[in-house]
C-alpha cells in the first residue's frame, strides 16, 4: 500500500480582504512528484510556505506522514526538520564555504559528529559533480551551481518532503539545464517533492501528477500530458497560450 506523506484538507489562506487560497485539498504519496503551475498570484509559492508552517494558515489541516502539523501549538521548528524547502534565492550563507554552508543543519539541528556530517555533505557533492567547490565561498559560484548546493543543503537532512518553489527563474537556460538534472536524479532516487515552476518541460519530464492552480483553486489535475496538451478549462488554455506567445511552452 503507498504511504501519504502530505495530506492537505480543505486550506484556505488569507491576508486581509484578499483569498489567496480557497478550500485546497492535496494529497502527495511517498516517492512521487507533484508540480505546480499557474500565472503568478495564483497561490502556489503561498501553498508551499504554509507547508513548511513559514505562514498560519486560516483554516484547514495539513499532515505530514500522518501528523497534522497545523494544530495549534505544533513545534514549528522540529516539523522544518523533516521538510526541506528551497526558493528563488539561493539563500545560501555568503561567509560560509559550500561545505560548512551544507553541513550546517546536521551538525546543529540532528546533532550530527563534524565528521559524520561532512563525510555526507562531501558524497552528495560528489554525486551532483560539485566536490571541488566544497571549500568555496558562495560568490565564487555560477547561479546555477549555488542553486544545485541550495538543493543539497535541503536534501542531506534527508526529508519527508522536499519543496521547491520557482528554483530556476533567476537562472539563464544553460543553468537551468544544471539544476533540472539534478532534479531529475532526485525523482529517480525517489524523493517526494512538490514542485512549483513555470517550465513546462521540466514538469512533463518529472511531474508525476501536475495540478493548474488559478485565483488560489484547483482548476485542473492531470498527468504532465493530457493537460499541456488537452486543457479542459479556458483557464488553463489562457495560460498555456501566453506561455507559448512567451516561448515558455
Amino acid at each position: 500500500m503507498t504511504k501519504l506523506m502530505l495530506d492537505i484538507r480543505n486550506l484556505r489562506k488569507s491576508y486581509g480582504d484578499d483569498l489567496v487560497i480557497e478550500d485546497l485539498s492535496i494529497s502527495l504519496a511517498e516517492h512521487s512528484v507533484k508540480v505546480l503551475i499557474g500565472a503568478s498570484g495564483s497561490g502556489k509559492s503561498t501553498l508551499l510556505r504554509c507547508v513548511n508552517l513559514l505562514e498560519a494558515i486560516d483554516d484547514g489541516q495539513i499532515f505530514l506522514d500522518g501528523e497534522d502539523i497545523s494544530e495549534v501549538g505544533v513545534n514549528a521548528d522540529q516539523v522544518r526538520s523533516q521538510i526541506g524547502s528551497v526558493f528563488q534565492s539561493f539563500n545560501l550563507f555568503p561567509h560560509l564555504t559550500v561545505l560548512q554552508n551544507i553541513t550546517l543543519a546536521p551538525r546543529y539541528v540532528h546533532k550530527k559528529s563534524q565528521a559524520d556530517a561532512q563525510a555526507e555533505a562531501m558524497a552528495l557533492l560528489s554525486r551532483f559533480g560539485l566536490s571541488e567547490k566544497a571549500n568555496q565561498y558562495p560568490e565564487l559560484l555560477s547561479g546555477g551551481q549555488q542553486q544545485r548546493v541550495a538543493i543539497l543543503r535541503a536534501v542531506i537532512n534527508r526529508p519527508k518532503v522536499l519543496l521547491l518553489d520557482e528554483v530556476t527563474s533567476a537562472l539563464d537556460p544553460v543553468l537551468i539545464a544544471e539544476v533540472l538534472a539534478l532534479i531529475s536524479e532526485l525523482k529517480e532516487s525517489g524523493m517526494t517533492m512538490m514542485i512549483a515552476t513555470h517550465e513546462m518541460g521540466f514538469a512533463r519530464q518529472v511531474a508525476d501528477e501536475v495540478l493548474f492552480l488559478h485565483n488560489g483553486r484547483i482548476c485542473e489535475v492531470g498527468t504532465p500530458e493530457a493537460l499541456l496538451t488537452n486543457p479542459q478549462s479556458p483557464e488553463l488554455s489562457a495560460f498555456l497560450t501566453a506561455l507559448r506567445g512567451a516561448g515558455r511552452l
